[in-house]
């Protein structure tokens, strides 16, 4: 296995619609001007943008976070520009881009270092061969204070593997449960 380049993201993401909307190259600015924290083509991966739909953990049911049976009433969703994730709390996105993994491919995504030197985490797991989707981002704030999270501006690295030989099965021949997911996805048994 190895790590793809710009070139090889650039390949992929034309002409098997990889990852759509494709920005070829960084941007570092909104369209008024100021500064956005970077989206877009880098050297080894690929910065995606969170979106503008968040799901933001609340205690006000007293609940017991329970993977095997979610409450989703452990959330409040909102639709904004800039989402705050209360202290020692997490929100769940989506990605503004749609995914499609080629069956030869692997990714790890991980968080910008803006936002990791706030004391944000954000966490996705792998995004397997032939999975498709919009990305569930997980958005920990593990300081004391309010974060805030700006929509359409860059939250994590993509950095893409290509395997020397395709797998036996893929994430599509399994039939994963998060396929094709388009809105945010809540924990699913």
């Amino acid at each position: 296995m190895s790590v793809c380049s710009d070139k090889w993201i650039r390949r992929m993401a034309k002409e098997r619609g990889m990852i759509e909307p494709f920005i070829d190259g960084q941007i570092k600015t909104r369209d008024d001007g100021s500064r956005a924290i970077s989206y877009g083509l880098s050297s080894y991966g690929y910065d995606l943008r969170v979106s503008r739909e968040f799901k933001v953990f609340t205690n006000v049911f007293n609940t017991v976070v329970d993977p095997k049976n979610f409450d989703p009433k452990s959330f409040v969703d909102i639709d904004t520009d800039v989402c705050i994730v209360p202290p020692n709390s997490f929100a769940l996105a989506r990605s503004v881009e749609y995914f499609r993994i080629p069956r030869e491919a692997l990714t790890i995504c991980v968080g910008k270092s803006t936002y990791a030197r706030c004391g944000i985490i954000v966490n996705v797991t792998p995004f397997e061969p032939e999975w498709e989707g919009h990305v569930t981002l997980e958005i920990s704030n593990t300081t004391p204070l309010p974060a805030k999270i700006y929509a359409n501006e860059g939250l994590a690295q993509v950095v893409f593997f290509a395997a020397d030989e395709e797998c036996e099965t893929s994430y599509a021949d399994r039939g994963g449960k998060y396929m094709k997911q388009t809105g945010i996805a809540i924990p699913r048994m």
